[in-house]
């Protein structure tokens, strides 16, 4: 079954955004066990017999995040959409949260879907996996897409400094959770934004400053690009505070022949922003051949 809908031109239609529509879409999660024994979520959308499309998403983030784009992108792609370890329905284990982590699990839940080949797709957080994915699995990786990427690290330590003060139980309606998803209340109908932060709220406060310790601040991701040899695409909105322009460069420079497209006036969360924008220029990148 399809998650993406069209409408009576049989064009894509804008993604349905209810509670009973996302609880349809987290209905479809499955867990499996990994070989090296993490558990990991994901859904399956699209076409079956499609070509496997992996989508990673970014920090505190969950499989939700993509269901805006769904709609936007090929129907004839298999996707894959992963909960990172310590987010969503995936296993939260005490260690470890590095960039190598979350990549060693993704090329095991393709090991276990009998999957050869991907086009690997990252937002924020999620393009650190999927730029080490391709670093340390060229041979898994067909083309790659990184959106709100970075060839350093994001932004500066002061965007954390409210994490290191987080407490459990982490209220979803507090102030801080608000403001933290306030992109998504602005953008986003209110059940959707209001799931997005239930589920960051299942999230331990140690795991939230763990993966940002381990994974965003501090790195300089520069040494190991020249190892990325497939297609790659960059997508970058213009106004994103958390990727500055040396660390665009960074990227741009470390993987020679990578296409870059940069979007006006759209911010870190920009497939939210403009999905259809953003969908087509990752449907013209993963169907070129």
């Amino acid at each position: 079954a399809l998650l993406v809908a069209l409408d009576a031109a049989g064009k894509p239609a804008s993604a349905c955004l209810t509670v009973k529509c996302i609880a349809e879409f987290e209905g479809r999660k499955v867990s499996v066990m990994l070989q090296n024994s993490q558990s990991i979520a994901y859904i399956e959308a699209g076409s079956p017999q499609g070509q496997p499309v992996v989508l990673i998403h970014g920090y505190t983030d969950s499989a939700l995040d993509w269901l805006p784009l769904l709609p936007y992108l090929d129907p004839k792609f298999r996707l894959l959409i992963v909960e990172l370890r310590g987010h969503g329905r995936s296993g939260k284990p005490e260690c470890c949260y590095t960039r190598f982590d979350f990549a060693y699990d993704i090329t095991l839940l393709l090991q276990h879907l009998h999957i050869q080949s991907a086009d690997i797709v990252g937002h924020s957080l999620g393009s650190l996996a999927a730029q080490t994915f391709a670093e340390l699995w060229p041979q898994q990786t067909k083309r790659l897409v990184l959106v709100s990427s970075t060839g350093t690290s994001f932004g500066s330590p002061s965007w954390l400094t409210d994490v290191d003060r987080l407490q459990d139980p982490i209220d979803p309606d507090s102030t801080f959770m608000r403001e933290w998803w306030a992109d998504s209340v602005r953008i986003n109908p209110p059940a959707f934004s209001a799931r997005q932060r239930h589920l960051a709220a299942t999230i331990p406060a140690n795991l939230w400053r763990a993966i940002a310790d381990q994974s965003l601040v501090g790195l300089d991701l520069r040494p190991m690009l020249k190892r990325i040899h497939a297609p790659t695409l960059l997508i970058w909105g213009d106004t994103d505070s958390l990727v500055p322009e040396g660390a665009r460069q960074a990227l741009i420079h470390g993987i020679p022949g990578a296409r870059v497209k940069v979007f006006k006036l759209l911010g870190h969360d920009l497939f939210w922003e403009d999905p259809t924008g953003v969908g087509a220029a990752m449907n013209e990148f993963l169907t070129a051949h």
